[in-house]
């Protein structure tokens, strides 16, 4: 990939420290999938596993005693349920975005983060499928989600959102596994030909599809990358649009709003680009990845959190100013109600979170400053989870008539299956960067000085200098 004119304004020098090789990066990266797990892997992995046998748990009470167990009443008839699933879709949206869009506007900063960001998409999305399937009730009628034409020869509702989202997140996980899939098979291949077991051997070499790093091999490999990048460039616009027609296209005040799409992509970028960040602080710590993540990652990073961040800043203002020139009173009601009546300490926490704490950013030295960082990016996830629910919440529970208002009140299942979400999510993520290469060998090399403008015929040799080649 040619990379002249103004692209490397960053400075290149900059995305790893002076003095990095080939076959350094080779080595920092595998040594983490052929060492034994450190200590802190461990520990951070049992609680992962505790609390995903909480969510089978909860789940299976859910299914055996029925949707009642929520704390969903009569005016707020989605809660929790809906609020998880909205979030998880948005987490994992920075995954795609990263490889994709930043793939295609030729930015080098993105190899050292790439293939966390995407593992990210792919087990966020699974979280968040968890949630439409277990919300509807009758478990066991779930098909009826599914363009499927069943035994009674019903077909779904197309004019249901609910389906639209079957659509828009599944062609999504399916589009980034591919993706995902498509960029790890040189460094598959690396992790083969280094293998010393015969069983590592065997399934590395099953999973890299053969690949030699032949020429014709780099063309291929580089050709589908780009179709599945250009593919994948929507598909941060549309799922998150789609997921918000939940929303939009219901006559309900407070969620009948034109700004829904561009706003819950907004805030999805936002909320992926904090838990790749919080992600990526761990990581770089615990398997002392320092010389290949470096602060032009982290800085860059934290600027797109302050963008997107004011963007969502924006749209909350602007709502408040639509409902007050749509001149709907009911809309007002909404919007203030949010603001200053029983859910009041909701919506400021939310604007503490998503809209305070990243202007911090403006400032070089804060930007930089790695623990800040990590708060900030908890901070941001732990206020847009808080702005789905107050989306959701906010504009159920006080409708037209006072004497069915409501006040919702989650129960020990609700939390418990939120919980056991995040423990499959961590279990999920703890195994991807203990047997897959957490950073893209092969994409990284191409940032070094060495890596000439065609660099990838050559560049691969020395990828595999560690240890020769096996024949076959």
């Amino acid at each position: 990939m040619s990379n002249d004119g103004p692209i490397q304004d960053i400075g290149e020098k900059h995305l790893v420290v002076p003095g990095t090789t080939f076959r350094k990066i080779t080595e920092a990266v595998s040594r983490v999938t052929e060492n034994p797990a450190p200590r802190g892997w461990w520990i951070m992995f049992l609680a992962a596993v505790s609390f995903t046998g909480v969510l089978g748990l909860a789940i299976g009470y859910l299914f055996f005693r029925g949707v009642g167990v929520w704390g969903n009443n009569s005016p707020v008839g989605w809660a929790w349920d809906i609020t998880n699933f909205v979030w998880w879709v948005g987490i994992g949206h920075a995954g795609t975005l990263i490889s994709a869009v930043l793939f295609l506007f030729r930015q080098k900063w993105r190899t050292s983060i790439n293939r966390f960001a995407e593992a990210m998409t792919i087990f966020a999305v699974i979280c968040a499928l968890l949630f439409p399937g277990i919300h509807v009730g009758r478990v066991w009628h779930a098909y009826y989600m599914f363009p499927i034409p069943n035994s009674m020869s019903i077909w779904p509702n197309f004019k249901s959102p609910l389906l639209w989202d079957v659509f828009a997140v599944g062609t999504y996980f399916t589009v980034s596994t591919l993706f995902w899939f498509v960029g790890l098979i040189p460094d598959l291949a690396t992790l083969r030909d280094r293998s010393v077991n015969s069983v590592r051997r065997m399934v590395y070499g099953f999973l890299s599809l053969g690949w030699r790093s032949s020429n014709r091999h780099w063309q291929n490999y580089e050709r589908a990358y780009m179709i599945l990048a250009a593919l994948s460039t929507p598909l941060v616009l549309s799922v998150h649009s789609v997921v918000s027609f939940d929303f939009a296209t219901s006559v309900e005040p407070g969620w009948h709003t034109t700004i829904f799409p561009p706003y819950f992509v907004a805030g999805a970028i936002f909320s992926g680009f904090a838990m790749v960040m919080t992600l990526m602080l761990v990581a770089r710590v615990v398997f002392k990845m320092n010389d290949l993540v470096t602060m032009t990652h982290i800085e860059l990073m934290n600027k797109i959190i302050l963008a997107t961040g004011t963007i969502v800043g924006y749209a909350y203002a602007m709502e408040f100013f639509i409902a007050w020139y749509s001149g709907n009173e009911y809309e007002r009601y909404v919007f203030l109600n949010r603001a200053f009546g029983p859910y009041a300490w909701a919506y400021w926490t939310m604007i503490s979170c998503n809209v305070i704490s990243p202007q911090l950013y403006w400032f070089k030295r804060l930007r930089t400053n790695i623990p800040l960082s990590f708060v900030i990016s908890i901070f941001v996830n732990i206020g847009m989870w808080f702005e789905r629910f107050v989306i959701i919440v906010t504009s159920l529970h006080r409708d037209f008539i006072p004497s069915s208002w409501g006040y919702f009140h989650p129960t020990p299942t609700d939390i418990a299956i939120y919980m056991g979400s995040l423990g499959l999510f961590f279990t999920l993520f703890l195994l991807f960067i203990r047997w897959v290469p957490m950073i893209a060998m092969a994409e990284l090399k191409s940032v070094l000085p060495e890596a000439s403008a065609h660099h990838h015929a050559h560049e691969d040799h020395d990828h595999h200098h560690a240890q020769p080649a096996k024949a076959e």
